[in-house]
């Protein structure tokens, strides 16, 4: 199969203009399975396109340890837009909406009409490995799609019901849970989670996983029984891969997840 994780790797994150967090995000477990998250303040560098950056002491591994375990919620009340904002805005603020944004990041040989719209280019699906060339047009476009790592109604169902919109829409446009992929594979991939759905490239699926757990673990969601132990799976055979960090996190503080009630006591006899 053409192409590998450290191919794609090495293309995303080294030739792209940067805006990163000057510090890292320190993940910690608290007394009754919440997490919270410590970041400094970012230092965003004008006119730039945002990327994640590669945390230098967290293992995916470790941060999923992390992560609450439960059931689905149901999708009473989702909506793309109402919940999480209009694809594609400009969270950022570098004068770029998000898909052009990604575009410019993940893909190649960049053509551009102005500034930011990008105009062709060349992807290799990381899913995939297939090398793709992208052109802009009403019958051409769809061939290249920007993916949520962890899909938006996969989020409304393990957590994101509970953030507020400024968070969600931040979720929805964070570059750790987006990359350029062939249309086809974001199509069958739909709002999988890495239970029913993992990437065909199988040298890419500890980064993918990496970054589902990270996104996961940035705005406080949680997983499934039956997806917790796909991505444990994942990461066995990759335990130093780097959980990634979230350009958008120091500004968004998670709310800590409700208590629990205790249920009612009897009176004594």
């Amino acid at each position: 199969m053409p192409g590998s994780s450290e191919s794609v790797r090495t293309m995303r994150f080294s030739r792209t203009r940067l805006w990163i967090v000057s510090s890292g995000i320190l993940v910690v477990a608290l007394a009754g399975g919440s997490v919270a998250l410590l970041a400094a303040a970012p230092t965003p560098k004008a006119q730039s396109t945002f990327t994640a950056e590669p945390t230098t002491d967290t293992t995916a591994l470790a941060l999923l340890a992390t992560l609450p375990v439960k059931g689905k919620a149901p999708m009473t009340g989702y909506a793309r837009t109402a919940m999480f904002g209009k694809a594609w805005i400009d969270e950022d603020r570098n004068g770029c909406d998000t898909r052009n944004d990604i575009l410019s990041r993940d893909l190649t040989a960049v053509a551009k009409s102005g500034r930011c719209r990008v105009m062709s280019g060349q992807l290799t699906s990381p899913y995939t490995g297939h090398a793709i060339h992208f052109v802009r047009g009403n019958r051409t476009s769809a061939a290249v799609q920007i993916d949520h790592v962890v899909s938006l109604g996969d989020a409304w169902r393990t957590g994101a019901q509970r953030l507020t919109r400024a968070q969600r829409v931040a979720l929805a446009n964070d570059p750790i849970n987006l990359f350029a992929v062939d249309g086809r594979s974001n199509e069958q991939k739909s709002d999988g989670d890495a239970a029913t759905w993992l990437p065909a490239a199988k040298t890419f699926r500890c980064e993918y996983v990496s970054h589902q757990v990270s996104v996961k673990a940035t705005y406080g969601l949680w997983v499934t029984p039956a997806e917790h132990d796909a991505m444990l799976r994942v990461l066995s055979k990759c335990p130093g891969a780097a959980a990634v960090r979230s350009p958008f996190a120091p500004v968004l503080p998670v709310p800590a997840p409700a208590p629990a009630t205790a249920a009612p006591t009897s009176p004594a006899p």
